[in-house]
């Protein structure tokens, strides 16, 4: 391939746009913001911006979820490339689409004002811009299908829980109500969690007991453990 074939191709713009969940009081959360140029200026949209020169989909991404939430090191996982050349009337953009997840409580709210930026229920979201709606569709499915065969909850719910919340986390994210007792039984089958020798008696004067997520050294010895 040489090199005048390189400049005889039509150039794309390429952006990025993160769907960024978070759960609070009982309610799995997205964080949308008012858009600020045209086309569609004033109207929902996903959190997102253009991938500079000198940066991956991946940097991108992380900068813009940064300069959002004032937090670093954030969990995320590509979704999908939307590639339709009419996507968005405003021209020719490809953008690779993100979902993240982040703990409220202890993000820069600050920042997310000064954006523009509200949360919603996934249960009351507005009318989003061009294909958002399906970015968010997919990347919500994605979730699911990770929450199905593996715990989530490190990224949304506080350093101690208990069994209690994450079930009720998984509730939400799932849109059903899902039997305490099997529950209980997958979710300690996984050997991702460790107990802590103390309750949460606020709810009940029997008490739950608080669980913390095991640190990666210890759920690979549970495998090679299991593998023996």
């Amino acid at each position: 391939m040489d090199h005048v074939t390189y400049i005889n191709q039509e150039k794309h713009l390429v952006a990025v746009d993160c769907v960024i969940f978070g759960y609070e009081e009982g309610e799995l959360k997205l964080l949308l913001f008012k858009r600020q140029l045209e086309p569609d200026f004033g109207k929902y949209s996903l959190v997102g911006g253009w991938i500079h020169q000198n940066e991956s989909a991946e940097q991108a991404a992380e900068r813009i979820l940064q300069k959002i939430t004032g937090l670093d090191n954030i969990f995320m996982e590509q979704v999908q490339v939307f590639s339709k050349p009419n996507r968005d009337p405003g021209g020719r953009v490809l953008s690779i689409v993100y979902y993240a997840l982040i703990d409220i409580k202890i993000h820069d709210k600050k920042r997310t004002n000064q954006y523009g930026a509200e949360w919603f229920s996934i249960n009351n979201i507005p009318q989003l811009i061009f294909d958002h709606q399906e970015m968010y569709c997919l990347a919500l499915n994605k979730l699911r299908t990770k929450a199905s065969y593996d715990i989530v909850g490190k990224d949304l719910l506080p350093k101690e829980f208990t069994l209690i919340q994450l079930r009720q986390l998984y509730n939400s994210i799932f849109g059903r109500d899902f039997d305490p007792g099997n529950f209980r039984k997958k979710i300690v089958s996984l050997s991702a969690l460790n107990r802590l020798d103390k309750k949460d008696t606020s709810e009940s004067k029997k008490g739950a007991y608080y669980y913390v997520f095991k640190t990666i050294d210890e759920i690979d010895i549970s495998v090679r453990i299991v593998n023996i």
